[in-house]
């Protein structure tokens, strides 16, 4: 659990009341984990899980706020690490799943990508519900709503990544590197690049170029 870092996010809406409180979190999520210094996150990430709660409940029936709400409870999980931080991820689960039965392609299909990555993160039987099969279904079903997206790409790349399976890691992580600007999110964009990049020099290293 020490190493969970679940860094996820999602296209940006178009304007609206809930689109308006998503964005909010949203920027508050990218800058937190970007642009914060690693012993400033934990607090920022609490404050703002408490805020998307409350979009959340302000807006029922919506599931954009609700993968949020996941995306910022899975993000502090991350930073406490540990398996005190499985509380959090089940909390994560139960909202990531709430998201899809209220509408699955709502964010281009991200409670679906945010979920899987849940499922090959954390721990399997008897500590955690880890389930690397389950993972892979779901982020298969995320890549096919959004095949072109920067997030399902690069987290399913990862995913393979860790499955040694490199040449296949290579094909996502490239297309998360090609994958089209969002509107106002630059600072995730690049940091996400960033990140694809560190992990598309492992795979050629475990490729022996």
């Amino acid at each position: 659990m020490a190493g969970l870092v679940l860094a996820l996010h999602a296209p940006l809406l178009r304007a609206g009341p809930v689109e308006d409180a998503v964005s909010e979190v949203q920027h508050e999520w990218e800058v937190t984990r970007y642009q914060t210094p690693p012993k400033e996150r934990e607090k920022r990430y609490e404050a703002l899980v408490a805020k998307a709660h409350q979009f959340s409940e302000a807006h029922p029936g919506r599931s954009e706020p609700l993968v949020w709400e996941g995306i910022v409870v899975s993000s502090l999980a991350g930073e406490k690490g540990g398996l005190g931080a499985l509380g959090l991820v089940k909390q994560a689960k139960g909202l990531y799943e709430q998201a899809i039965k209220i509408n699955p392609e709502a964010l281009d299909g991200s409670a679906y990508n945010s979920l899987g990555v849940l499922y090959y993160k954390v721990p399997g039987w008897p500590i955690g519900f880890g389930d690397k099969k389950k993972a892979d279904e779901l982020m298969q079903s995320a890549l096919k709503l959004n095949p072109q997206g920067i997030d399902p790409n690069f987290f399913y790349g990862e995913f393979l990544l860790e499955q040694k399976r490199p040449a296949d890691a290579l094909v996502y992580l490239e297309r998360a590197m090609q994958a089209p600007a969002r509107a106002g999110r630059q600072i995730a964009d690049a940091g996400r690049r960033d990140e694809a990049r560190v992990l598309i020099e492992k795979a050629h290293a475990q490729l022996g170029r």
